[in-house]
């Protein structure tokens, strides 16, 4: 009973972050009708920078890693991006009034990885003093390339199967090849490049670094905003979708933390790796993952696995699931 009090305050400081401030504030002043807006183009510079700033960290870092403890964790992620698609094939798709293409395009997009929320993270182990490998980010595309390819894989079979056609095939190498041309990923692999091939730290602590923080915040604003604006579309689909929605984010990033846990035992994975590795798991993807979804299952209607990522997931992931994780890794690792 102690450890659940425990994790419970510890949870409820974590509201006094900006980061999740920010967030909140974009929910409420949307909430209210304001015509605040965000330019797009601000929106863009804001991701690029904070993916390239996780980037360039991860590769420098990665330059003095012991490659050998990447391991377990890169083959955690893809199993939990896997296994959240497979997951959802087999919850949400067999659910009453869901169709089971869109149930693997929202699988899909769980799977998946969501910059912001990892980007949140990071700013919020920080405040908080807990460090991490600085490799970890780079675990992102081990979990996002492989959920949306087989959200895809899935999606394309089961059209086969219903249709009783057998000439239908999958561009499984068109599928990988469209994620990692997406502006996130692309961004994000850019940064590691630079970070391991080259020696960017004279920028990096001029340039990137000193705005992080700040265009975090801002892109809170603009995600809380367009969460509320998402809602409007979840309610012309079925209501299983808001529910997967606010329950699957926290149930696959627990999971996650356990497999954190197990690394943590074996290879002495950092707890700040568990919380993010948690993280990654819990985030759904808000940049890359939609256009590869609409162009790999056409069929799916956006409205159910984008407005339930974006209007329920995503909120979830980052105002309850990192506070939850951060609490639950203070309270196990003590840190």
């Amino acid at each position: 009973m102690d450890i659940v009090l425990d994790v419970a305050s510890r949870f409820l400081l974590q509201f006094q972050s900006p980061t999740l401030a920010f967030l909140m504030g974009g929910l409420i002043v949307a909430a209210l009708g304001s015509k605040l807006e965000i330019p797009d183009s601000i929106y863009k510079f804001a991701v690029f920078v904070l993916l390239m700033r996780i980037g360039l960290k991860g590769g420098m870092e990665i330059r003095e890693a012991e490659l050998a403890a990447m391991v377990l964790p890169a083959i955690f992620a893809v199993v939990l991006g896997c296994g959240i698609v497979v997951l959802g094939r087999y919850t949400l798709g067999l659910l009453p009034g869901v169709k089971m293409d869109d149930a693997l395009a929202t699988a899909g997009l769980f799977g998946a990885v969501s910059a912001s929320t990892l980007a949140a993270a990071t700013i919020l182990l920080e405040e908080d003093g807990i460090t991490y490998e600085a490799w970890v980010p780079a675990l992102y595309p081990f979990m996002d390339i492989p959920a949306l390819v087989l959200a895809v894989v899935m999606a394309n079979v089961h059209k086969v199967k219903t249709e009783g056609g057998h000439d239908t095939k999958v561009d499984v190498w068109g599928i990988i090849k469209e994620s990692l041309q997406g502006s996130a990923l692309s961004a994000l692999l850019l940064g590691l490049a630079l970070g391991l091939l080259t020696n960017p730290d004279r920028v990096f602590d001029s340039f990137y670094d000193p705005l992080f923080r700040g265009l975090l915040t801002i892109l809170m604003l603009t995600m809380g905003m367009e969460a509320f604006a998402r809602l409007n579309d979840l309610r012309k689909v079925a209501h299983w979708y808001a529910v997967y929605a606010a329950v699957a984010p926290l149930a696959h990033g627990l999971v996650a933390f356990g497999l954190g846990y197990i690394a943590h035992i074996t290879t002495g994975f950092s707890p700040g790796g568990v919380i993010l590795l948690a993280v990654l798991a819990a985030s759904n993807s808000d940049i890359s993952g939609p256009p590869t979804l609409r162009a790999g299952i056409p069929t799916a209607n956006p409205s159910s696995y984008i407005g339930s990522s974006t209007g329920i997931g995503t909120p979830v992931a980052i105002a309850i699931g990192i506070p939850l994780y951060v609490a639950l890794a203070q309270a196990v690792f003590g840190v």
